[in-house]
């Protein structure tokens, strides 16, 4: 039955996998993946290389390479255990795959194993994860506009992520977040994002470590008139986050999400109502719609420029 789930979930995805192949990054991380494959299988090459085989057979698997092999299936099974997303599961075995390959290598050549290990930093340092680029309704705030943004209207309500560009968790979590941005967005509820990567003071003014031991990127914080109301995850005394799986069930379920929706659509139709008694037009952000939030307020910088 595991099987046939499988199947029909990797079937179910195949387009979007087929539109990844397409990019430089996917390619160069499959080919990488399946360099010590091609190099033990492929014939010409194979027959010069050492084995601890009994009959002999360069071209072929030997025990210890089958043990490391059976290893990084285990680690790769157990880490997309908590893996959410689609990307998540491929980045997964494109990481601990390059990992086994590195020990391979060593342990077939030495000079393959630096030969791998200069390619495996060199495409670190060249070439990254292609960011979310789709659809979204959220602000992008700098160290200059996110407490202003915050406090200028005090019956907003603002759901922040902060984030930085580098962390494999904030790539893999930008889809869902832009998914509820289109979701929920509207006059009273507001989605926005800082990357605390490049704003370091931002960082340390609402409290969200970058540090990688600490485990708090991504961080989602709820604003209600510039004051944090509550934020995922929590963070215990020794400034480490509480463990805590950003899907989209959970961020709905512990944001309240629908009740905020609900209650920010009654204030859109309140403020509609007296700008329209008040002004005699419509105000910019009183519609019950879904309006291009990118449109009528231009952020501070794209995501293209980032």
């Amino acid at each position: 039955m595991g099987i046939i789930t499988g199947v029909c979930t990797f079937l179910y995805h195949l387009p979007q996998i087929y539109k990844w192949l397409l990019k430089p990054y996917y390619i160069t991380s499959f080919f990488m993946t399946v360099a010590f494959l091609v190099v033990r299988k492929a014939p010409g090459l194979c027959e010069h290389l050492a084995t601890q085989r009994e009959d002999g057979n360069s071209c072929d698997f030997d025990w210890r390479e089958v043990e490391i092999l059976m290893f990084l299936s285990a680690i790769v099974m157990m880490k997309n255990r908590r893996a959410i997303t689609l990307e998540q599961h491929i980045g997964n075995l494109f990481l601990f795959s390059k990992v086994a390959n590195v020990i391979l290598f060593f342990r077939l050549d030495i000079r393959l194993g630096i030969l791998y290990l200069a390619l495996c930093l060199a495409f670190v340092m060249t070439c990254k994860p292609p960011l979310y680029m789709g659809p979204e309704y959220i602000k992008y705030f700098s160290d200059k506009t996110i407490d202003e943004e915050l406090q200028s209207d005090s019956r907003v309500t603002w759901i922040v992520e902060f984030y930085a560009n580098w962390s494999s968790d904030c790539q893999s979590f930008a889809p869902i977040f832009a998914d509820l941005s289109l979701k929920y967005n509207c006059a009273g509820l507001r989605f926005g994002k800082v990357d605390i990567g490049r704003y370091g003071e931002v960082s340390q003014r609402y409290r969200v470590s970058t540090s990688p031991l600490a485990k708090q990127l991504p961080t989602l914080v709820l604003f209600q008139g510039g004051r944090e109301i509550m934020r995922r995850p929590m963070v215990d005394n020794k400034g480490r986050a509480v463990s805590w799986t950003f899907n989209e069930e959970n961020i709905i379920r512990e944001f309240n999400l629908n009740e905020l929706f609900q209650k920010s659509k009654k204030l859109s139709k309140t403020r509609g109502s007296k700008g329209e008694e008040q002004n005699g037009f419509q105000p910019e952000d009183g519609s019950d719609e879904l309006q291009p939030e990118t449109n009528d307020m231009e952020p501070t910088e794209s995501k293209k420029d980032q």
